[in-house]
């Protein structure tokens, strides 16, 4: 029987890694379904256990040589300190998230992301409007310096969740379809996007929704752009590099207002940049008791207990895990761009532009649900070719001085 069982293992070892990867995907997807809507749901830890356990078994049983299992053992042991040093396990089953899906169909698998999370998204709203569960719309002050205003979120609990929903189902969609989509498919994206904006009034969203349209519409017509290798090279100085300057620049201007009160340079310009980002830079003093959001307060890992948030999503980064994990995250974030400049891959590049600078304004993609993070995806993908190239250049190297030496 053991002489049957270990053949049959290793022949269907990446079909047995790719069925546990896509058993945690669906619950992360469903829990995170479940959290956008209203429905209370107490017990996210365990779900939380159970698909990282799903996930660290995928890991195991996948195939790796000395070199990918010296990769995984430095990075679980990076975010596993991470973890007993902030408290948070995010990084941890992040990581293994990645890893896991390093060999999955990587289009199948974004499709069933993209239509699960499309029937969740219709099902809260269908709830709500039929009365059975969440509000169609709501009144408040959403501290936007309009006082109260009605928005709508069908079923979201704010509109901001409706938004960013719509708009993670678009990103998904333009990186499917969009590279051969025609003409009418793309208007029912605009169409979509359009009516989103006005029934959510999100405004910041308003402009990240329509440069990312603008972008996908303009590299389907000129579709031979995506060969250009300076096009991927100023998309990462974008996105994520201009973007984490901004958040620093960001939180020194919020420390220099608020905490040592000094006369900043371009004062009154920043003013009015906060003004028009409702806040979002002096939140980095406010949101939080600790004011661990300005600089001088950033630490390399952060310390346990600081739950707080900022809509800036790359200073809630910083201020969750620490200013190492954020540097490792957005040099894997580069990573992944040099496999998209490899592949041609323009749709993905510009994810990676309009996901930066949206978590500019809005934490969405800074969570604990992965459901949420559909990146995470073409991040497993991309980096498992990334690290197999990496290694097999090195290889080629190694033979080839060894070659020499001996012709020597």
């Amino acid at each position: 029987m053991e002489g049957k069982l270990l053949p049959w293992f290793k022949e269907n070892r990446t079909k047995i890694a790719n069925y546990l990867f896509y058993m945690a995907l669906t619950i992360e997807l469903v829990l995170m379904i479940v959290e956008k809507s209203e429905i209370s749901f107490s017990y996210e830890s365990y779900v939380f256990r159970a698909t990282f356990l799903l996930t660290l078994l995928a890991v195991i049983v996948m195939k790796h040589n000395l070199k990918g299992w010296t990769v995984i053992a430095v990075i679980f042991v990076l975010s596993g300190y991470c973890y007993v040093h902030t408290g948070r396990n995010d990084l941890l089953r992040i990581a293994l998230f990645i890893m896991a899906s390093r060999d999955i169909d990587l289009k199948k698998t974004m499709k069933f992301s993209f239509y699960l999370t499309l029937v969740g998204v219709i099902a809260i709203a269908l709830l709500a409007v039929t009365g059975v569960l969440g509000d169609v719309s709501l009144t408040f002050d959403y501290g936007r310096h309009a006082g109260v205003e009605t928005r709508y979120v069908f079923g979201f609990g704010h509109p901001n969740t409706l938004f960013s929903s719509v708009f993670a189902l678009i990103l998904m969609w333009i990186w499917i379809y969009g590279k051969r989509a025609g003409v009418l498919p793309y208007l029912v994206a605009v169409v979509a996007a359009a009516i989103t904006v006005v029934i959510t009034d999100s405004r910041t969203g308003m402009l990240v929704m329509a440069f990312t349209l603008m972008m996908a519409v303009f590299f389907r017509i000129f579709s031979k752009l995506s060969e250009k290798r300076w096009l991927y090279i100023f998309g990462g100085l974008i996105s994520p590099v201009l973007c984490f300057l901004f958040t620093v620049q960001a939180a020194w201007i919020a420390e220099g207002f608020y905490a040592v009160k000094r006369n900043m340079y371009l004062g009154m310009f920043y003013w009015k940049l906060d003004y028009r980002l409702n806040n979002r830079i002096s939140n980095l003093y406010y949101a939080t008791d600790d004011r661990a959001g300005i600089l001088s307060r950033w630490t390399l890992f952060s310390k346990t207990g600081q739950d707080g948030y900022f809509d800036i999503g790359w200073a809630r980064m910083v201020y969750w895990y620490g200013i190492i994990p954020t540097l490792i995250i957005i040099l894997a974030i580069i990573a992944v761009i040099c496999v998209c400049m490899k592949e041609r891959d323009i749709q993905a590049m510009i994810l990676i532009v309009s996901l930066g600078i949206y978590t500019l304004v809005e934490a969405t993609f800074v969570t604990r649900y992965l459901g949420r993070d559909f990146f995470l995806l073409i991040a497993g993908v991309y980096l498992g070719k990334f690290f197999a190239d990496l290694f097999r250049n090195k290889d080629k190297k190694d033979t080839r001085d060894m070659k020499g030496a001996t012709n020597a």
